[in-house]
């Protein structure tokens, strides 16, 4: 009779890992402790860095993360999928260092990726967001959903900026939200606005979009009508004013950039 081969588990080794968590990060030694906490539930804590400046690499690690440092190159879409490539999980939930994942999304999450009758590919988050202390319950944002958690070999992640993961197969969403407090002040708001705009006009140039006089002054405006007017952004606010200024800006900013590019 042959002997059967006993596979023993060494503590904090995973024979087979579930679900595997990919943070990219960049200078964010003031909110990856807080990311990090809320997902110790998945198998795999992976954070791809930017060349952090600060303590972020060395405040992970010690959180219990494997870090990776990989120079973005303005393309979002590359850095995550050089995070798939790290990923040894069968599932992939992605975040960002200024995202949590509460109690309940946990508990979602959990049973979704051990349950081995569940036929999806892949799982859009809802996300609520918060600004300086409001949530925004309208504009663009108030019902965004992400593709976020998906099955690690179900797709790509494609364009540079504004990427998304482009999953082959069946997809559907997840209850609970994910919480996401960006921008703690107006200064970081519009810095974040000046870069991301550069990289959506580099997009844009890539994708063949031109731009011309009356899409600097009518994308912007409609931007600002539908944010703060159809989307209802005005219940929200202050907060709900800002970030249609904010958006709208980001839209003249980034025609501006390739009608100069």
């Amino acid at each position: 009779m042959k002997k059967k081969k006993i596979v023993v588990a060494m503590p904090g080794y995973n024979v087979a890992k579930t679900l595997s968590v990919i943070i990219l990060t960049k200078n964010e030694e003031k909110n990856i402790v807080d990311c990090i906490k809320s997902v110790r539930f998945a198998d795999e804590i992976i954070v791809i860095d930017d060349n952090s400046e600060d303590s972020t690499c060395e405040i992970a690690r010690k959180a219990g993360a494997k870090v990776y440092s990989r120079e973005l190159k303005d393309d979002f879409a590359a850095q995550r999928n050089f995070g798939l490539k790290k990923a040894s999980g069968k599932w992939v939930l992605f975040i960002d260092p200024d995202e949590k994942v509460p109690g309940e999304l946990r508990n979602e999450i959990v049973q979704i990726t051990k349950d081995s009758s569940v036929n999806y590919m892949g799982f859009h988050l809802k996300r609520t967001d918060f600004m300086w202390g409001k949530q925004l319950k309208h504009g663009e944002i108030g019902d965004i959903r992400l593709l976020r958690l998906a099955r690690r070999k179900a797709g790509k992640w494609r364009r540079r900026v504004h990427e998304y993961w482009d999953v082959i197969g069946r997809t559907g969403s997840l209850e609970n939200p994910l919480l996401h407090s960006p921008h703690p002040t107006l200064r970081e708001f519009i810095k974040s606005i000046n870069w991301m705009s550069g990289l959506h006009a580099q997009a844009n140039s890539e994708e063949g979009k031109k731009s011309s006089l009356i899409k600097i002054i009518t994308w912007p405006c409609g931007k600002f009508v539908y944010n703060y007017i159809l989307r209802l952004g005005f219940l929200d606010g202050m907060q709900g004013l800002v970030f249609a200024l904010m958006m709208s800006f980001h839209s003249f900013l980034a025609w501006s950039k390739l009608w100069k590019s």
